[in-house]
């Protein structure tokens, strides 16, 4: 009797029976009573019935019951063990069956062949992952989903990610910025958009750039959704342009025009900030359906000419250095950032066709403010006036001291060499002794006061 047969005779609970009621019967004993059992069924028929039957591309369950460096076994209840080639284990190039299967695990394989040439039943662990994972894909693609999958390989012009299937992630979408170095990505789990699916060409395309992106978008709305203007909020240059400088807020980059850095005259953007320089900056604007913020840095900044306004006022005498000549006049810095206007017609007592009789750009002199206008930052100062005298800006009297003026806070003159500092640099003051009316009278066809 063959051990199929036995184990039939086993497996028959009615044969069994028989078996303990019969201890002494002989095992031709115990055929015939399987045989009865069976009535019509030859016991050919019977073996039969126990066995599963599939056909080439199903895919069937197993227990794996034996593993070799270059195959497993999977039993399917079929008349022979399936064999799993390692090849046919993994999409993973080169691996060790023991790390992807484990004894007594039950597994799904397809059936790529049910006889080879040695009779063997060859099944394919990766092809019944492909057939399920193309369907799950094709859903996700259709619902615009994201998948998810270990880094396996670097290829030319990219990456292989593992999501049940080989999916092909090109370098050029792999990160929102071009990547050099692929290496560092191997071994990592990325999540990633489908964008190109053929099953026909076993093709399939992922983009982790557009993941990124869509994340990053969701990022960006509910940050501008809750950015306000007037805000103050802290950041870090995170690029120069020519006109202006953007500051990564934390979720967004947002632009401060040039206009918007300095209180004082910017050439360039990078005389104020530079790269990964951490700044202050005010929200002027929020364009939610552009995505774009506006700053301000100076807007955080103490505004030089509110400060000159509250510390000066008309009438007073200050020192200063002229800057620019132009038709009408010339412009004198009185101040950090704070030039004002010297008209032609405040040059001189006496008539003057152009300012270059009068005075030189680098020149320094007093000067004597007629006007302030603030909300049009303007100033207007005289020269002409300066020479009749009148009383000094605090600031000087600090530098030269009570004795250089009279009761009235009039300029009467010093016999030593003070400093100046009306445009922020030292200026050695000339000796003089004269009030300041005779000093600025010399201005129109002698020398100017040096301060």
């Amino acid at each position: 009797m063959s051990d199929i047969e036995t184990e039939i005779v086993v497996d028959s609970s009615e044969a069994t029976d028989g078996i303990v009621d019969a201890g002494s019967e002989s095992m031709e004993q115990l055929v015939v009573i399987v045989e009865n059992d069976l009535g019509d069924m030859s016991l050919e028929e019977a073996i039969d019935k126990t066995i599963v039957n599939f056909e080439d591309g199903d895919v069937v369950k197993g227990t794996v019951v034996k593993i070799d460096t270059d195959e497993v076994l999977l039993d399917i209840g079929y008349k022979t063990e399936g064999v799993i080639p390692a090849k046919e284990l993994s999409i993973r190039n080169d691996v060790n069956p023991a790390e992807i299967v484990s004894l007594g695990e039950e597994v799904e394989a397809l059936v790529l062949q049910k006889e080879d040439k040695e009779g063997r039943l060859i099944l394919s662990k990766k092809r019944a992952l492909y057939e399920r994972a193309w369907g799950a894909i094709e859903k996700l693609k259709e619902t615009d989903g994201i998948v998810s999958g270990l880094v396996i390989e670097v290829v030319k012009g990219g990456l292989i990610v593992d999501i049940g299937l080989r999916g092909f992630l090109p370098a050029s979408l792999v990160d929102l910025r071009r990547v050099r170095d692929l290496m560092p990505f191997v071994g990592r789990h990325l999540e990633c958009k489908i964008i190109e699916l053929d099953k026909n060409r076993n093709n399939v395309v992922l983009s982790r750039r557009a993941f990124l992106e869509e994340n990053q978008r969701d990022q960006r709305d509910e940050f501008l959704t809750n950015l306000q203007p007037g805000e103050i909020r802290p950041g870090v240059v995170s690029s120069v342009v020519n006109f202006g400088a953007f500051v990564d807020l934390g979720g967004m980059d947002g632009l401060v025009h040039v206009s918007e850095l300095s209180w004082k005259h910017v050439d360039h953007p990078s005389s104020v900030v530079q790269v990964g320089d951490e700044v202050t900056v005010q929200v002027l604007e929020v364009d939610l359906s552009r995505e774009r913020i506006s700053l301000s840095l100076k807007a955080t900044q103490l505004d030089p000419w509110q400060e000159f306004a509250d510390s000066h006022q008309v009438g007073e005498l200050v020192y200063g250095k002229v800057t620019k000549l132009v038709p009408f006049g010339g412009f004198v810095q009185v101040g950090e950032g704070i030039e004002g206007l010297v008209h032609i017609s405040e040059m001189a007592v006496h008539h003057v066709e152009a300012a270059e009789q009068v005075v030189q750009p680098g020149e320094e002199l007093w000067v004597k403010i007629i006007d302030v206008d603030l909300e049009r930052r303007r100033i207007s100062l005289s020269i002409k006036q300066a020479a009749e005298g009148g009383n000094v800006s605090a600031e000087y009297q600090d530098i030269y001291g009570d004795h250089a003026f009279d009761e009235h806070g009039n300029y009467i003159g010093t016999d030593f060499v003070a400093e100046a500092t009306a445009d922020g640099e030292a200026v050695a003051a000339a000796e003089v002794s004269e009030p300041a009316s005779e000093v600025a009278a010399e201005s129109e066809g002698a020398e100017t006061v040096e301060g």
